[in-house]
């Protein structure tokens, strides 16, 4: 199981809260602090929430970037 940032359980489908504004390689635009991401999923690795955010493609993000909405 993973954890957010605050030390929550996150599970399949949750949905989560950026808590840093995410530099994506590629694009002009980013992810900003209190952007919501629905149905994340949990992945292995490094990387551990695959997700789509509104405006970007899909990426995979650490847990430790976001909280449990």
């Amino acid at each position: 199981m993973e954890r957010d940032a605050n030390g929550n359980m996150l599970e399949e489908g949750d949905t989560v809260v950026l808590i840093k504004d995410l530099k994506v390689k590629g694009s002009a635009s980013t992810p900003k602090i209190g952007t919501r991401v629905k149905g994340i999923r949990l992945s292995e690795g490094d990387r551990n929430i695959d997700c789509k955010i509104d405006g970007f493609s899909p990426m995979k993000l650490k847990s430790e970037f976001v909280k449990r909405a």
